[in-house]
């Protein structure tokens, strides 16, 4: 592609500044590639022929271009394209050192994307060099687009060359990255499972499977540096996945190293993706230190805000958040690793459809222990979605469906959920609910439970895991202890029939037919209930007393 071409892309804006105006010679270079360098020392990303794509980042007063634009001249870049967005325009510095090199720069308007730049000129190429040729542009696409935003670009070239959908999907079938629309829910379930499958038989990749009536490749993508080690089940929720529609085993040398590349492109897109969330854990994992510790109160504001300072637009600011905590045992008992959880939570939070609208962008995990700690950015009310706070029965959903072909029958996940923290002082607060929340959550028999702020209000009883067992079990036992005494040494049934009375609200007439007893007799059980406890069964107070100490014995 010659830089004429693409001044030519009327959708593009590009407004030469200096030696691309009229010289036919400077017109005609040819484009070779399109690496975006923000760096002061662009030399060992360069090779010749390429259209520069930079943010000026790198340039903060008079001075700072001359050893950037000379690098470029005798590296025989083709032309510099200087976004406008840093600086609101191209500073006349580097016009003026551009004209001294010989170098045609143009400048690049705010409202155009550098990526819609690599587009162009990467089809363009595709479309003049042909399939052979595509491999080394993928390379060298790979090797110098130093911000590594997405492979889509470059998946799409793939479709158009070779005539397969190709797309990235995480461990749980979720999208990632390539052709749209993704594919079906149990298409997608269906190949992640194969996956697996293969992956714990040793198969080599890539593994050959066929859905329905059609072949797919799968390429695993890995990142050994994140990988968490105590369990291979645990470890298999880390991979991305690249899915060729088509049986690639059979593919010609030239092909098969085009899909070699690809896959080392993903992987660097899974490189740059896990670097982009180490400063969100960093800052999940500061808070929590933070918040557990013996930090004043009145302290907390200000340090959360200085903690997140970094992280969020650079501002002294604090987000809206909810805290999310989640714990979860094999069968076997011992506690699934927290890293494995972090990675399911954050997996259920970004699904299409998801309980919250969030980005990888706006979940900070750590872990703590045998839990792992999600702080979730969530959006500020709006009149048509007052309430964007993660709803707990779709992430019980959702969550559920991810973990239906990666945990055992008898495996159990538990999480509990706060509500919004609008505010940093209230963040010790959120923590501690959302702990209580999981302690709800265990205490049921779901295998998979998400329990929340409502789930602490909607029942007294429902608070009862959250006084300690020994204190719960000494509770029971001092008022029901008389009644097994009673039933051990006289063969009777008066711990059932409380029960029962209580299953029935208290109503003579149905728990009589539900025990079979005539109503004068169900009558002289509770009398002796009574007696021998020295309670009251007609009082409320005294129901809930025996419900919790049923409940907790």
């Amino acid at each position: 592609m010659r830089l004429r071409e693409l001044l030519n892309i009327d959708e593009l804006g590009l407004r030469p500044l200096a030696g691309a105006e009229t010289d036919d010679d400077l017109l005609d270079r040819a484009i070779s590639a399109v690496p975006i360098i923000d760096r002061a020392d662009p030399g060992r990303f360069l090779t010749g022929g390429e259209l520069v794509l930079t943010g000026l980042a790198w340039w903060h007063e008079d001075g700072d271009a001359e050893a950037f634009v000379r690098v470029l001249a005798l590296a025989g870049v083709t032309a510099l394209a200087a976004g406008e967005v840093e600086h609101g325009l191209v500073p006349d510095d580097v016009v003026r050192a551009c004209r001294r090199h010989g170098l045609p720069i143009v400048a690049v308007r705010p409202e155009t994307s550098f990526s819609a730049i690599t587009e162009h000129v990467l089809r363009r190429l595709h479309r003049q060099d042909g399939v052979g040729n595509l491999a080394a542009v993928v390379e060298r696409h790979r090797m110098l687009l130093a911000d590594r935003s997405s492979a889509d670009l470059v998946l799409d070239l793939l479709w158009e060359s070779l005539g397969v959908d190709v797309r990235v999907l995480s461990a749980t079938g979720r999208q990632i990255s390539g052709v749209r629309p993704p594919l079906r829910a149990g298409t997608a379930t269906a190949l992640t499972a194969r996956y697996l499958a293969a992956r714990r038989a040793g198969g080599a990749a890539p593994h050959v499977v066929t859905v329905g009536s059609r072949p797919y490749s799968l390429v695993p993508v890995r990142d050994v540096r994140d990988a968490i080690g105590a369990d291979p089940r645990a470890d298999e929720l880390g991979d991305w996945l690249v899915v060729i529609e088509a049986d690639t085993s059979d593919w010609p040398a030239p092909d098969a190293g085009l899909l070699d590349r690809l896959v080392e492109l993903v992987a660097d897109a899974r490189s740059a993706h896990e670097q982009s969330k180490a400063a969100l854990r960093d800052l999940a994992g500061r808070a929590l230190e933070l918040l557990r510790g013996t930090v004043p109160a009145e302290e907390i504001p200000v340090r959360l805000r200085s903690t997140a300072q970094s992280i969020v637009s650079g501002q002294l600011t604090w987000p809206r958040a909810q805290f999310v905590v989640v714990s979860g045992q094999w069968q076997e008992g011992r506690p699934i690793p927290a890293a494995a959880l972090r990675l399911l939570l954050e997996e259920a939070l970004l699904q299409p459809d998801g309980p919250v609208r969030v980005s990888p962008q706006d979940i900070a995990s750590t872990v703590d222990g045998d839990q792992a700690v999600l702080l979730t950015l969530v959006p500020e009310p709006t009149p048509d979605d007052p309430d964007p706070s993660l709803d707990c029965s779709a992430l019980q959903r959702l969550l559920s469906a991810v973990l239906a072909r990666w945990l055992g029958p008898t495996d159990r996940v538990c999480v509990g959920v706060s509500v919004p923290v609008d505010e940093p002082g209230n963040a010790r607060r959120a923590l501690e609910e959302a702990r209580n929340a999981l302690r709800i959550a265990l205490a049921g028999p779901e295998r998979v439970s998400v329990r929340g702020s409502d789930d602490l209000t909607t029942h007294i009883l429902s608070l009862l895991p959250l006084i300690p067992a020994d204190t719960l079990r000494a509770f029971a036992d001092r008022l029901l202890g008389p009644l097994r005494d009673h039933d051990r040494r006289h063969r009777t049934d008066l711990l059932n029939t409380l029960r029962a009375f209580l299953d029935c609200d208290g109503s003579w007439t149905v728990c009589a037919a539900r025990l079979h007893l005539h109503a004068n007799s169900l009558r002289h059980r509770v009398n002796r209930i009574e007696q021998l406890t020295g309670r009251d069964l007609s009082r409320l107070e005294t129901r809930l007393d025996f419900l919790a100490a049923l409940r907790s014995g």
